[in-house]
């Protein structure tokens, strides 16, 4: 799968902007500031229906505009997928895909997959555990439809309960049978998001190890835990234990919203033990194993999206990242640099096609 031809409007800081790409690897250089990651943020957009970021779409609209529109053609086996995002502020988000309007934007995800590598990705090990959630929901939502039904359920039932209690303690009133209807509610989507999750992480660790060893080049034990108070108890059993606790905190302090994964190095916390090379290798290898995992379950190549990474790697991992990248293990991918003759000085002697971008001006041109 690939991305053949990207139309922008008022998407961010472009105007309009029309683009074409090779398959495999295209590099885009250009300043700090200048709108690379604008690009790879479009191209992540029409495969999740939103920025990449958490940017609402009132801030990824372009300046003083109020409508922008991300038109994308990809080839899917030898298939034309047309995918058009049409977006009025303060109105409905409307995503097409060849010509048919989707009911709900959830039918589109895992449509069209596709991985980030981003500078800030380091806050998977170094902030807090809704981090490493949210990596998990990313990865199983494109790989499981019902897994994002689930969680979409989920998470609308816990705020409605988290909003009762905050309600009951202004008031000074509990309703318990309330508060029983919601745990109800969430206990079966709780019980399908858990076995989902680890589920998946037995099949996430070997993966995960072996790019570490690929990438940092040293056999260095390393390891990725999934924890979650589901793996002892029901969650229906939780929820009523803690609700005196829920009472006065006014929140659901129990949950798969809880969950956690935990980072290990030597036997070491990655947070508070790893040096630079560790943490980056290790981030590395989380995302490039969430890739190949979405690639044997899903059939076919994820766009893979690496947002000024260079600057973060010394040579030697710049190498052998390169190496990796241009093997048959990966398909379409999109690179951004600072340095253009870096980029292309590295990819040119790597015997795989490629196309280079220049980004300047507010406009973006190929070479």
């Amino acid at each position: 799968m690939h991305l053949k031809t990207l139309k922008l409007t008022n998407f961010k800081n472009y105007n309009t902007q029309s683009l074409t790409f090779c398959e495999r690897i295209n590099g885009i250089v250009g300043k700090n500031g200048a709108g690379k990651t604008n690009l790879l943020d479009a191209v992540y957009y029409l495969c999740m229906c939103k920025s990449y970021f958490g940017m609402p779409d009132s801030a990824v609209v372009r300046h003083e505009q109020d409508v922008f529109r991300v038109d994308g053609l990809f080839d899917k086996e030898e298939d034309p997928v047309h995918i058009v995002a049409k977006i009025r502020i303060r109105r409905k988000k409307e995503l097409m895909c060849n010509d048919l309007i989707y009911s709900k934007l959830s039918e589109h995800v895992g449509v069209l997959p596709v991985v980030v590598i981003a500078p800030d990705d380091t806050q998977l090990a170094t902030e807090g555990s809704e981090y490493r959630r949210k990596f998990l929901d990313e990865t199983l939502s494109q790989l499981n439809r019902l897994y994002l039904r689930h969680l979409i359920q989920y998470n609308k039932v816990l705020a409605q309960r988290n909003a009762s209690l905050k309600q009951m303690a202004k008031n000074g009133h509990f309703d318990h049978a309330l508060i029983e209807t919601y745990n109800t509610q969430l206990a079966p989507a709780a019980a399908y998001i858990h076995e989902a999750r680890r589920e998946f992480m037995v099949d996430f660790l070997p993966v995960f190890k072996i790019f570490y060893t690929k990438i940092s080049n040293k056999s260095e034990e390393v390891a990725c835990t999934y924890l979650s108070a589901l793996h002892d108890r029901q969650l229906i059993d939780l929820l009523e234990e803690n609700y005196e606790k829920d009472k006065i905190l006014q929140r659901t302090t129990q949950g798969i919203h809880r969950d956690n994964l935990e980072f290990i190095i030597e036997g070491k916390p990655v947070k508070r033990f790893a040096s630079q090379g560790q943490l980056k290798s290790f981030i590395l290898a989380l995302k490039l194993a969430q890739y190949e995992l979405i690639k044997q379950q899903k059939g076919t190549y994820p766009i893979l999206l690496l947002d000024d990474i260079f600057d973060k790697l010394d040579a030697t991992r710049i190498e052998s990242l390169i190496d990796l990248l241009a093997s048959d293990e990966f398909g379409q991918v999109f690179i951004t640099d600072t340095h253009e003759e870096r980029l292309e000085d590295i990819i040119k002697n790597k015997n795989v096609l490629f196309k280079m971008f220049l980004v300047e001006g507010g406009g973006v041109s190929s070479h």
